[in-house]
């Protein structure tokens, strides 16, 4: 049996409390080890602990359904070890070395053939085997737990506290049964959003805020088809899409997902997140920049939802590229090619909706105008939405979102702008979170707009307005939402507007009298010191 630590008496029974107690136990192997190292360590930790998890939750399942066919103990025996049973459910095969329980036990060390092993070694051979058995992962998966700078001994404190910690809704007052694998796809999440604002501005090339991410899929409402991230980062995208099928009541079989990512190590990252989350997406058979090889150079798809780097001043340009429908974008920004690459990938009645850096919305170096001005002509952009500040915290640029839309319906020759930089709330000194009710508000108004609910739509001073391509033309092609939503109305509060400024010219008046009568004390203190 697997050994309990004797804090497990005291194991944690929320799933904050589960979160914050795993963040710190992990924080204690970080050590020797770099940012980027020590994440690979904890992530794939986490999956390791998932796909055994799932593994032996559907053993549990395979021997009951035998049982209940009246198959006897030599036959279950027999069948349960069919790997189709496994891979046919989603369930990746997970050998005998690589089972948690196997690992748990060994969470010190131990003998295997007569050889001492740690339990680094051990884990990198689980990370070996499960590769082995599942080609799918093949490259994916960190080998990495026997090195030098791993504390072999905090490495097996944290596999015993990973065995011994409730994965479990009970104690939150919820007795929805989620299974214990689910909930490691949230503390994967969690660990991906506590590495993120960790390494600062290096955590924003693999993590967008989920408020952000929520904001896209609450608009565009990916329930099927082929949904696509060309900066795909750690998956993001694809597991809020995920979730919001899943809250709608729908299968996660209903959408295809495709993506693309530069870095290796992310790259990885995303293929396991993907897993955990029981998603099985097309990545590309390994990384690689979007610009010099297209990896879906086919696709054409349904949904596209991206927050792809800003402002990049070196890229992959090649003017001849068939992407720049609409002009070659200048050599010193990135910014009007992830536009039209997303654009190129767009289905027939296909949606995007794309993070951007504000200056996108009304730049006109580099011939960026004159692109803009084709996009909105070609009546592709269907709302423009800007975003507080501060909701990432690896960066301090002002961002928006681009929606994009190859049928707008009965909104043919408009667009709708949102002005939401009053909305949301600050989480600490540094970061800005939008609560629930935040994005209920500017998708809610998207869908009116659309048509989609019993709600009518109307503009609102200073957060939402209609805008015709002809209104934007007059504009010079701006797309800046303060320049259409005007300003907040303000509450009329009775006083006659000559008696308001009478009153207010008099209180200034005092104030400049009494700051003119303080700096006057301080040049006679002044005075008196010399």
């Amino acid at each position: 049996m697997p050994r309990t630590p004797k804090a497990a008496a005291q194991a944690p029974s929320t799933m904050k409390e589960l979160k914050d107690t795993l963040w710190k136990a992990a924080d204690k192997l970080r050590g020797s080890m770099d940012a980027s190292q020590y994440k690979d360590v904890i992530l794939g930790l986490v999956f390791l602990k998932y796909v055994s998890d799932a593994f032996d939750e559907r053993r549990a399942g395979i021997r009951t359904e035998l049982a209940t066919d009246g198959y006897d103990e030599d036959q279950i025996a027999e069948l349960i070890d069919d790997t189709d049973e496994y891979t046919g459910r989603g369930v990746f095969w997970v050998p005998a070395n690589a089972r948690w329980g196997f690992l748990a036990e060994s969470a010190k060390g131990t003998e295997v053939d007569g050889v001492e092993k740690s339990i680094g070694l051990l884990i990198d051979e689980a990370m070996d085997a499960v590769m082995q058995a599942n080609p799918q992962l093949s490259g994916t998966l960190p080998r990495i737990f026997n090195r030098d700078n791993v504390d072999q001994r905090r490495l097996g404190e944290l596999i015993d506290l990973f065995n011994s910690a409730r994965f479990t809704t009970q104690g939150q007052g919820g007795s929805d049964g989620r299974r214990a694998r689910d909930l490691l796809g949230e503390v994967y999440e969690y660990f991906l959003e506590k590495f993120a604002a960790a390494e600062g501005k290096r955590g924003g090339e693999f993590y967008t805020p989920a408020g952000v991410v929520r904001v896209l899929v609450e608009m565009l409402q990916p329930t099927h088809g082929r949904v696509y991230d060309p900066a795909c980062g750690s998956g993001g995208m694809f597991v809020q899409a995920e979730k919001f099928i899943d809250a709608h009541h729908g299968e996660g079989s209903d959408i295809s997902v495709y993506g693309q990512e530069l870095n290796e190590r992310t790259w990885r990252m995303a293929k396991m997140n993907l897993a955990i989350h029981g998603l099985t997406g097309n990545l590309g058979p390994r990384w690689g920049d979007t610009f010099a090889r297209d990896l879906h150079p086919d696709l054409q798809a349904d949904f596209v939802m991206a927050n792809p780097p800003f402002n990049i001043k070196d890229w992959a340009r090649n003017e001849s590229d068939a992407r720049w429908r609409f002009g070659v974008p200048p050599v010193g920004n990135a910014n009007y090619a992830w536009i039209q690459h997303i654009l190129s990938k767009l289905a027939p009645g296909g949606q995007a909706g794309v993070v951007m850096a504000n200056g996108s919305m009304s730049s006109n170096s580099g011939g960026e105008g004159q692109i803009r001005a084709e996009i909105v002509e070609a009546d592709l952009v269907s709302c423009m939405v800007a975003l507080p500040t501060q909701l990432f915290r690896s960066t301090g640029i002002p961002v928006c979102v681009w929606f994009f839309a190859k049928d707008k319906g009965a909104r043919t020759g408009e667009v709708l702008f949102i002005d939401a930089r009053n909305l949301g709330h600050m989480v600490d000194r540094a970061e800005r979170a939008l609560s629930d009710e935040d994005i209920a508000r500017i998708a809610g108004t998207y869908h009116s707009w659309l048509g989609r609910t019993d709600s009518p739509y109307e503009n609102i001073p200073g957060f939402c307005a209609t805008a015709t391509l002809a209104e934007i033309k007059a504009a010079d092609y701006a797309l800046t939402p303060g320049r259409y939503v005007g300003a907040a109305e303000v509450e009329d509060d009775g006083e006659p507007i000559e008696e308001k400024l009478a009153r207010l010219r008099a209180e200034l008046d005092a104030q400049f009298a009494e700051s003119a009568r303080l700096a006057e004390v301080v040049r006679e203190q002044l005075a008196r010191i010399s």
